[in-house]
């Protein structure tokens, strides 16, 4: 492995800083972004349960809040749940912006990663092609070793730039999927949340 490395040059060496930033973020957001964990189950539930014993305090709210993205969702319209039906819906949009903004955390990066290292091994590849026709120019093509050199440098960085773009796009696109039907579902909840309040204002209307 570290003849490899060697042979690549020193451009093996962002591309290796890419690759364990990338598996690193990787791991942290499938992590993160676990269903049960950002929508736990029952949650709604729970919350319908306090509301209709007239049972929810402040500090129900507080650890609805702390204990998940969805619940921090649900506890900006709890908070707000004496206000008019629209200001409900807007205190969970804007709180839900900055929750889909963490859920998004790092993603840029990802994306990033996935885009510049093949053209990091793009780049090995032009300066091994330059390093061979440099020793061509002044040694001519009597020495095979000479020659060998660059082009393996070339082969080398373009194959570790395409290993690491490749699961980094690859995840990327998964996790933004992912996101994406998490906040489809967060809506989802959330909504059933406003309409829960509304009915139950109207009832006591």
């Amino acid at each position: 492995m570290f003849e490899l490395v060697q042979a690549g040059g020193w451009l093996m060496l962002p591309i290796l800083l890419c690759s364990v930033i990338a598996a690193a973020i990787i791991i942290e957001r499938l992590w993160t972004l676990r269903q049960k964990k950002v929508i736990p189950e029952k949650l709604l539930t729970g919350i319908w349960n306090l509301l209709s014993s007239d049972a929810l305090t402040e500090r129900h709210i507080t650890e609805i809040e702390n204990g998940s993205p969805l619940g921090r969702v649900l506890a900006a319209g709890l908070i707000n749940r004496h206000l008019s039906r629209d200001l409900i819906r807007e205190s969970i949009e804007e709180n839900g912006r900055h929750v889909v903004h963490e859920m998004e955390k790092f993603m840029n990066t990802l994306g990033t990663i996935s885009t510049i290292t093949p053209l990091l091994g793009l780049l090995g590849t032009v300066i091994g092609m330059i390093r061979v026709f440099t020793a061509i120019t002044v040694i001519g093509v009597g020495d095979p070793g000479q020659l060998a050199g660059g082009i393996s440098e070339a082969l080398i960085t373009t194959a570790a730039g395409l290993t690491v773009a490749i699961p980094s796009l690859i995840f990327y696109r998964h996790l933004k999927r992912r996101i994406d039907e998490l906040v489809v579902a967060m809506e989802q909840e959330a909504m059933k949340l406003v309409e829960f309040l509304h009915g139950e204002r109207s009832e006591l209307a």
